[in-house]
């Protein structure tokens, strides 16, 4: 299938580790150029631009923290003029503690919804005025906004609004812009590995229909497809990736 993203100019968030690297890199090799966005990992930055760059594509790293508006915006308006005409938006940045119901703190749990929910909200207030007519915004939610998850309450519930976040930004901003959502189950990036340490051992056999967890280039194909114009009637969708979850 040609995705049709030869030359076109995506932002990804959260793309110094996992599933964010993964979509940055699979967006290249598909002919894309790409900001790298990041709050504190450089030297993972640094890993992903230059796997773009070794793909013959352009890559601009582009330090911000979501959870701050002020610095959303300088952060997209320091960006070379190149790199300030977005075709997809895509937000994976995201972090998911643990923490029993009873114990979580209101810092705890406001940190979690800042950087999952509000942050999410920032980058597109600030990044809508960059997307270009026929552009995409892609979220990423999580198999937890559906069925929720014990000792992730903060998480689920960050979750599941940035799941309806997308719909109500796919019906205002249409037809310009589609606005669609990747929900994942449980991959094995390093957040999700450090999750996996609380679940049951035989939690993928006897949870999932394909008895594995996912990688974060599984994933990433399904980001990338909703990004290109080869989803172009697709928006205010959630795509649940979770090999299988709800059937068991």
């Amino acid at each position: 299938m040609d995705l049709r993203i030869d030359g076109k100019i995506a932002l990804v968030t959260g793309a110094s580790r996992g599933i964010g690297r993964a979509t940055a890199q699979m967006l290249a090799g598909e002919g894309a150029d790409v900001v790298v966005g990041f709050r504190q990992d450089s030297p993972g930055a640094d890993e992903t631009v230059s796997a773009i760059d070794r793909l013959g594509r352009y890559a601009w790293p582009c330090r911000m923290d979501v959870t701050d508006p002020d610095a959303v915006e300088q952060a997209l308006s320091e960006l070379p003029e190149q790199a300030r005409r977005l075709d997809m938006l895509i937000h994976c940045a995201g972090e998911a503690p643990v923490g029993s119901l009873s114990e979580l703190t209101c810092a705890e749990w406001n940190r979690v919804v800042d950087v999952n929910l509000n942050g999410a909200f920032h980058l597109l207030h600030a990044a809508q005025s960059l997307l270009r007519e026929g552009g995409s915004v892609v979220m990423v939610a999580s198999v937890a906004a559906q069925t929720g998850v014990p000792h992730q309450a903060h998480y689920a519930a960050a979750k599941a609004g940035l799941v309806n976040l997308t719909k109500s930004a796919a019906r205002e901003l249409a037809p310009a812009i589609r606005v669609n959502c990747v929900a994942p189950g449980m991959t094995l990036t390093e957040m999700g590995r450090q999750t996996a340490t609380g679940l049951p051992p035989d939690y993928a056999k006897t949870k999932l229909l394909l008895q594995r967890f996912a990688e974060p280039e599984e994933i990433a194909r399904c980001i990338v497809f909703l990004a290109s114009p080869a989803s172009s009637f697709i928006t205010g969708a959630t795509l649940d990736v979770n090999g299988g979850r709800y059937l068991r």
